[in-house]
């Protein structure tokens, strides 16, 4: 398949001697190529870095997540021996 799109792409730009048209058509092609050559490969060997930059995104919500749990837990926390502090008090 590359290589049929290689001798596509050099024939398209053969072509464009004769009218530059076709070398707008090589460069779509190789553009086009290229782009879903990025979209299928996966893994760290990719060279745009969207996993990576995908797996920061995953960690900074996670990192947010955490820091609002263990805010709002400390609070639920002190609020809940308050109460349970004052139905002890209440008992009695």
């Amino acid at each position: 398949m590359f290589v049929l799109l290689l001798i596509l792409t050099a024939v398209l730009f053969g072509v464009g001697f004769l009218h530059p048209i076709w070398w707008v058509a090589a460069a779509v092609l190789v553009f086009a190529a290229t782009r879903h050559g990025r979209d299928r490969g996966g893994g760290r060997s990719r060279g745009d870095g969207s996993d990576l930059g995908e797996y920061r995104d995953y960690e900074e919500r996670r990192d947010r997540v955490e820091r609002w749990d263990r805010r709002y837990s400390r609070q639920n926390r002190a609020r809940w021996r308050r109460e349970d502090r004052r139905d002890g008090e209440h008992r009695r």
